[in-house]
């Protein structure tokens, strides 16, 4: 494995969103990273997603290599702690040791931001997801089975948390 090392985290701004989005449809291509089948235009991403622990990791070119964000669980204020992990890579950059920096930062600006419990669905194909966020302390608390739907076809996903050891304890 090529490990990138001079890759650069930076808040995730709409002046990246163009290249969010084509990593975005990268994924939903390979069927094995979401149920969705399209990715929204920035307005809608946005209104998905907190407004803090949005990342980007840039290449030495400017290109971005991956992005990483958060959405809350709910809107109910309980779970106000608890939120939605999204990380992709684009399909150059997989493999080259930016997925866990990017994870790990994601984890640090969450829990700056009073996040105590990070989860992730994964579809259980995708083990190389599984295994970046088990590397990042995230454990695998269920199998989902027949959770949704992707082409007709019905798939399964694991459900992987990590809860905070400094916010919320």
């Amino acid at each position: 494995m090529e490990t990138i090392t001079s890759i650069s985290l930076q808040p995730l701004l709409a002046k990246h969103y163009p290249q969010v989005k084509s990593i975005y449809e990268q994924g939903i291509a390979t069927q094995n990273a979401t149920l969705e089948t399209s990715a929204p235009a920035w307005e809608k991403w946005n209104e998905g997603h907190l407004s803090h622990s949005r990342l980007v990791a840039l290449a030495p070119d400017g290109n971005v290599a991956g992005w990483a964000a958060l959405s809350p669980v709910s809107g109910r204020c309980v779970y106000g702690g608890v939120a939605e992990v999204s990380i992709y890579l684009g399909e150059n950059y997989r493999g080259k040791g930016i997925g866990p920096r990017l994870l790990q930062e994601l984890i640090i600006s969450s829990e700056a931001n009073g996040i105590w419990t990070l989860q992730a669905g994964i579809l259980k194909e995708n083990e190389a997801s599984v295994a970046l966020h088990q590397k990042c302390g995230f454990r695998v608390v269920g199998l989902r089975e027949r959770l949704g739907q992707l082409n007709g076809q019905w798939r399964d996903t694991y459900l992987l948390e990590r809860r905070s050891a400094i916010v919320g304890v």
